[in-house]
């Protein structure tokens, strides 16, 4: 019976430490970034704000795959992730971002 009580009490333990984290990474979350195309010869530059979802919010690396690739649909090039932020964010960078706002 301690035998069993000791392996429930492991395994609450265990839980008590990976469901936060599976429904951290599952939640949303926002970043801001700067892009360049340089397709038609002159530079081009953009500011814009994306929304992701899952382990990209806490994998840097994967972070800025996500977003480079979701931008390389009109041709442009991450240069920078500059910011990880939640919903109570957008309003102050949706002006800034305009057309790129939540576009990707």
């Amino acid at each position: 019976m301690k035998q069993i009580l000791k392996t429930l009490k492991a395994g609450a333990v265990v839980l008590a430490l990976i469901v936060p984290q599976m429904a951290t990474a599952q939640n949303a979350c926002y970043v801001d970034y700067k892009a360049k195309q340089s397709g038609s010869g002159a530079l081009q530059l953009h500011y814009g704000v994306i929304r992701l979802k899952g382990p990209a919010c806490s994998n840097g690396g994967l972070m800025k795959k996500r977003v480079s690739k979701r931008i390389a649909v009109d041709d442009w090039i991450l240069l920078r992730v500059l910011s990880q932020f939640e919903k109570s964010g957008l309003d102050q960078r949706r002006a800034n971002a305009g057309q790129y706002f939540l576009r990707y």
